[in-house]
């Protein structure tokens, strides 16, 4: 369990600094990106984009510490990648504003969200990999869905310290000193992820494979070659392909969870005129939804398959998000029924969330592993989660059409089902071997060196 938890860890640090920057981005707005007489609105749009651009640096991370994990071993890069992430982070508290470094303060924070955009891309990789390889047989899906229960952890963190920083404090107190609290809050946070990971053992060099899953007919596992389907080892397109599909397969996941969980307040202030407190509020309970629903997901995946848990969520997200956005606009709506709804939206994201670290981990061998799954994560989360902010807040802004945060989540997710549905060819059988009878009757054969990784069976 020791590296669950140092594998996880990083991932509530990252998720706790991300879940604050979104939480305060109209507090981080005008402090930052707001000249003598700039707007409010387009502040945000300038805040959103610095969030947007940490996330195209995901990718280059994925594939730099990736390859440094695939080649030495995940515990050293995992030590390094949560020591950037903090020192990023912390250093964000610590930042002179507008006001007293002029138009030196935008850059300098942007700067400070690249080189976490670049830790963040190699974390996700480095401790999905160490989980999923440190899992006993049929319940990798469980083990990975450690990993997205510590980015709901991560994000009630960030909520709660915020929604108690703008609760204690004066207006005045926290565009003064006080949003720095929660970013520097990261300092003790990163310093016990680096403990744990300091005395973890490393799991096996790739090549070692994963044993053990659901079972067959269910989006079983086997035993593949070193290969990935579509070309021999080392082929580069063969793995572009499997990225790409990968990546089609969770853009559901980033899109709906980004603007449920994390653009949700912003929106509920510049659309809806909430106050800050008001908002940060309104969103704990589709914090706590998704939470409860991680775990769950996963260990039910172990028994069913990754697919058709993901393909639910996605479908679920796909009908619900227009008609849950209309009733949060609806002011005769009590606030119970608000939160419940809120809830219920956090749930189906972990119905997502849930299983897919280990659905990436299995459509990829071992010598690959991080830096495909990091990549494939990345790429989604650059495209459908890091423009979240930005494009909802722009179109909202210039059309008045409140409904946008719905349409973006519904049609994110509607294209990710048609993958997750499809399949796509990425698995690849094993030769010979029958197929496992029922639940519990898992297929299992000896690693050998040179094996890849057990991949997820087509339905």
């Amino acid at each position: 369990m020791r590296a669950v938890a140092a594998g996880s860890v990083g991932n509530l640090v990252e998720w706790y600094e991300f879940g604050v920057y979104g939480f305060l981005a109209t507090v981080l707005a005008d402090r930052f990106f707001t000249p003598a007489g700039g707007g409010a609105p387009e502040a945000l749009v300038r805040t959103y984009a610095a969030f947007a651009l940490a996330f195209f640096f995901r990718p280059l991370g994925a594939a730099l510490f990736g390859a440094l994990g695939d080649r030495v071993g995940r515990r050293p890069v995992l030590i390094g990648v949560i020591a950037l992430m903090t020192a990023s982070t912390a250093l964000i508290g610590m930042l002179p504003t507008y006001a007293t470094a002029g138009a030196a303060a935008p850059w300098l924070l942007t700067v400070l969200r690249v080189f976490q955009g670049l830790s963040a891309g190699g974390e996700f990789g480095g401790a999905v990999a160490l989980m999923t390889e440190s899992a006993p047989p049929g319940r990798r899906g469980l083990y990975g869905a450690w990993q997205s229960f510590t980015v709901a952890l991560g994000l009630l963190a960030g909520a709660g310290v915020a929604t108690a920083t703008v609760t204690l404090l004066t207006p005045a107190q926290l565009d003064d000193w006080g949003w720095r609290l929660p970013f520097l809050l990261a300092l003790p946070l990163g310093l016990v992820a680096l403990w744990l990971r300091v005395g973890l053992e490393d799991t096996p060099r790739p090549g070692d494979g994963l044993t053990g899953g659901p079972p067959d007919g269910a989006g079983a596992l086997t035993r593949v070659p070193d290969a990935l389907p579509g070309g021999p080892p080392g082929d580069a397109g063969a793995v572009a392909r499997v990225v790409l599909t990968a990546a089609g397969r969770v853009l559901g996941w980033s899109a709906a969870g980004y603007t449920f969980l994390v653009v949700l307040p912003s929106y509920l202030q510049v659309a809806l005129h909430a106050d800050v407190r008001q908002a940060l509020l309104a969103t704990v309970p589709a914090d706590v939804g998704f939470a409860a629903a991680i775990l769950p997901a996963g260990l039910l995946s172990d028994r069913v398959g990754r697919r058709p848990v993901m393909l639910t969520g996605a479908l679920l997200v796909a009908a619900l998000a227009v008609p849950l956005f209309h009733l949060l606009q609806d002011d005769g709506t009590s606030a119970p029924m608000k939160a419940a709804a809120t809830a219920a939206a956090g749930a189906v994201v972990g119905l997502m969330a849930g299983p897919g670290p280990a659905l990436l981990a299995e459509m990829f061998p071992a010598r690959v592993r991080w830096t495909g799954l990091g990549l494939a994560y990345s790429l989604s989360n650059a495209v459908f989660s890091g423009c979240a902010g930005l494009v909802i807040t722009e179109v909202v802004r210039r059309t008045g059409n409140p409904d946008v945060p719905a349409y973006y989540a519904a049609a994110a997710c509607a294209a990710s089902a048609l993958v997750l549905a499809r399949g796509a060819g990425t698995e690849r059988h094993a030769p010979g071997g029958p197929r496992a009878e029922g639940p519990g009757d898992e297929r299992r054969e000896d690693q050998r060196p040179g094996d890849g990784t057990c991949t997820e069976r087509e339905v």
